[in-house]
């Protein structure tokens, strides 16, 4: 479930780099975003994530910081996290086991490489569908039809143009609601905060690559 939550993440994440030509109204929010991000040389980000089951029951919420520098990034949730040095991904599971492997061995998989390179350009259509209140919203929808998601819903804050919060729709019609905030777009952030250290680490981890 937690994998989930970090795909979920850089699914909407990823919208923010799209080039695809859908609803013009809907670009010009999230290049108006996606500009700022680009331009940043540093960002760091706190989420709350709340799920629902399918009847609206929740199931829970989550905590996770995200820290981004170019194609390095840190990645926590409790006791568990991901480093990426930009050549390698270190996946702790919070206990005793990291899981080390090439950025290349991802090429399947989310990741904020992806989403600055605009990978995803062609796998969505979108449109913007309320500008009332304080938000644009924008309904994003996979074309590929075997993704595990129906829709994911945007919303941007119309003084800021910053992604405020996200709501993705699953094929079981489950619910992931994410909160985005403190979001600082021109964080100074140390180069060894990338660096994967084992002694930062239980002595008795376990290595698996």
């Amino acid at each position: 479930m937690q994998k989930f939550y970090i795909a979920s993440i850089f699914i909407f994440c990823s919208f923010l780099f799209t080039n695809a030509q859908n609803d013009p109204a809907a670009k010009k929010v999230i290049d108006a975003f996606g500009s700022k991000v680009k331009a940043s040389k540093g960002i760091t980000a706190s989420f709350s994530l709340k799920s629902f089951n399918s009847k609206g029951k929740a199931n829970g919420s989550k905590a996770l910081s995200l820290s981004m520098r170019g194609e390095k990034y840190l990645l926590k949730q409790g006791k568990t996290e991901i480093i990426c040095d930009g050549k390698n991904v270190y996946n702790f599971d919070g206990a005793k086991t990291i899981t080390k492997s090439a950025v290349e061995e991802n090429s399947q998989t989310l990741s904020p490489q992806k989403l600055l390179a605009g990978s995803y350009d062609k796998d969505f259509s979108y449109k913007l569908t309320n500008t009332k209140g304080n938000f644009n919203v924008i309904e994003m929808v996979p074309l590929d039809k075997r993704k595990n998601f129906q829709k994911v819903t945007l919303f941007f804050n119309k003084k800021t143009s910053v992604l405020s919060k996200a709501s993705i729709l699953d094929k079981s019609n489950n619910i992931t609601e994410l909160g985005v905030s403190n979001i600082n777009l021109n964080a100074k952030l140390a180069d060894i905060l990338f660096v994967f250290n084992k002694a930062n680490y239980p002595k008795d981890v376990e290595m698996l690559d």
